[in-house]
């Protein structure tokens, strides 16, 4: 019996929540059966050894997202697991929950660990409440389903790769299983997901309008990240709910996150803590945001996100600029930025001054 693995990709690579979904999986893998990994679009496949697995099942015949087509193809190879797994993004949630649906079997979703008890049973620790607490259950089911959590634990390279057997499969669709399908554009961020892009640029209410976030896209651009909100931006209407970055919403672990205006609420904190660094940007300096954050600039978003901008694209074009702030750590001249901005971020070239 072996544990399989819905593997992720984003134009050809895989995505780093897929990664740490792999790692769990080998884990729960180890010492009675193999890694199987069930893809639906091209991935490496020394990447995929890399993480041991021993066999890729590459589905064909299901062009785009359908996330019930999805999940009808990975019910035609139960036969052959007695787990499966998959990263705790939006994808990977609604394709095991739609896999449950379709099977009977539970699903537990957000795991943090997974190892394997009495016969046919699985013991899990899982995040509730946003992450709050963890809760430990067993799976007692013919088949585990289980997502992972997306910031709980690194990605590992297995120490002994694997040597996968490629299989293609061609799933056998039910009516209307192909009725639901995304269509997806890239938006110039490479088609990154809220859930796993390394740079989000965050707005809340302090944006203003729908028409405000027009600069944090620009700026997300330059980054390649992509843009993130807070929930009264989606109940006002400005922005999808897709964006929501929180509780409520997707939970992010990126290298940089850009708070723009957002207050931080604790529902919205609580999707925003696995960031690696927080730069906030906000007039009032007793926002709870600005408290979380590694770096804080206290002013108003729409004249440090411009300036922000302007300064990329100065050093994207090689462009000279006439020093206008004097770095208060080294005392060099900053270059292209505004004081408040060159004494946060280091105005002497992202040198770590600040």
């Amino acid at each position: 019996m072996s544990v399989f693995c819905l593997v992720e990709a984003d134009d050809g690579a895989i995505v780093e929540a897929s990664l740490r979904a792999l790692t769990l999986a080998r884990g729960l893998a180890a010492g009675c059966g193999g890694l199987a990994a069930v893809v639906f679009s091209d991935v490496p496949a020394a990447e995929l050894a890399a993480y041991g697995v021993t066999e890729v099942h590459v589905a064909a015949g299901i062009e785009g997202y359908a996330p019930q087509a999805w999940a009808r193809a990975l019910a035609g190879l139960l036969d052959g697991a007695d787990a499966v797994v998959a990263a705790g993004t939006e994808r990977g949630n609604e394709v095991l929950a739609h896999l449950g649906a379709i099977t009977g079997l539970p699903m537990a979703a957000n795991c943090v660990a997974a190892s394997r008890a009495a016969e046919g049973t699985v013991e899990i620790v899982r995040q509730r409440w946003a992450g709050l607490l963890l809760e430990e259950a067993v799976l007692d089911a013919p088949v585990a389903l289980l997502t992972t959590a997306t910031d709980a634990f690194p990605a590992a390279p297995a120490e002994v790769p694997g040597a996968p057997e490629v299989h293609p499969v061609s799933p056998s669709l039910a009516e209307g299983d192909l009725v639901v399908r995304a269509a997806e554009t890239s938006l110039g961020s490479g088609g990154a997901s809220l859930a796993t892009a390394r740079v989000v640029v965050g707005g809340g209410r302090g944006v203003g309008s729908a028409a405000g976030f027009a600069p944090l896209e620009e700026l997300a651009s330059l980054l390649g990240g992509v843009v993130g909100v807070s929930r009264v931006v989606t109940s006002e209407g400005w922005r999808p709910h897709t964006q929501q970055v929180g509780q409520t919403g997707t939970k992010i672990t990126p290298e940089l996150y850009l708070a723009c205006g957002i207050s931080g609420a604790i529902q919205h904190i609580a999707g925003c803590s696995g960031a690696k660094h927080i730069i906030a940007i906000n007039t009032d300096p007793g926002a709870p945001m600005m408290a979380r954050a590694d770096y804080a600039v206290i002013g108003d978003l729409h004249e440090v996100i411009p300036a922000l901008i302007e300064a990329l694209r100065a050093r994207e074009n090689g462009l000279g600029r006439e020093p206008i702030a004097e770095c208060p750590v080294c005392a060099s001249s900053s270059v292209g930025f505004p004081p408040y901005v060159g004494g946060i971020i280091g105005g002497c070239g992202f040198t770590g001054c600040g």
